[in-house]
């Protein structure tokens, strides 16, 4: 990274997001000294202007916000820091500091995603994921077949918490036979965004 902390008198402003779901969670400032800091401890630290010090988010309160990925902007001068949170981001207990809350909702099935991708990589043993990928498409494809059949018999003579489960072993199932064929979720988001018309 090369940061251009000249423009706004030695700061730059991180923006804080959780990883997993892509709510933004705070807004802080770092120097320098709390850049490298934060690189080298994956927990981020912020240099705070009240108390002209450097102070690593969660040292009093254990919500300590772990590093995933760091981002810098087009004009090097601002950071997107992606992150693993603890607990509470936000000192009044909140879940960010906008007072929203930080639930993952769809974007969790981007993470489930990103996990599958990474089994079908590394391929590490003991992994169900990693079993079905050994097995091969067809293998893959039948479970889907088999998790659609379980869905519809749930809709149709189930209960709703049946339905449910059926229906996101279906879901789970599809995304790995998806990262099987070579695809992701947003390739069918796109595939559907074309057939939409309002």
């Amino acid at each position: 990274m090369k940061l251009d902390f000249t423009k706004s008198g030695g700061l730059i402003p991180a923006i804080i997001q959780d990883a997993q779901t892509r709510q933004v969670l705070m807004l802080g400032f770092m120097n320098e000294e709390a850049c490298r800091k934060t690189l080298e401890t994956k927990k981020v630290t912020f240099f705070s202007r009240t108390r002209q010090r450097l102070w690593t988010k969660g040292e009093t309160s254990g919500n300590f916000l772990h590093v995933v990925q760091i981002l810098e902007d087009c004009d090097h001068d601002t950071l997107l820091v992606r992150v693993r949170p603890d607990g509470p981001t936000c000192h009044t207990g909140t879940d960010t500091c906008f007072g929203e809350s930080n639930e993952a909702g769809v974007f969790f099935l981007k993470y489930l995603q990103d996990v599958v991708d990474r089994r079908h990589e590394e391929m590490p043993e003991g992994s169900y994921t990693t079993s079905l990928f050994r097995k091969g498409i067809n293998r893959m494809a039948q479970k889907v077949g088999e998790e659609a059949v379980e869905t519809v018999i749930e809709a149709v003579n189930g209960t709703e918490e049946g339905f449910l489960y059926e229906a996101s072993d279906l879901m789970y199932h599809l995304i790995v036979l998806l990262a099987g064929k070579g695809f992701r979720l947003e390739d069918l988001a796109r595939e559907l965004q074309k057939r939409h018309k309002e």
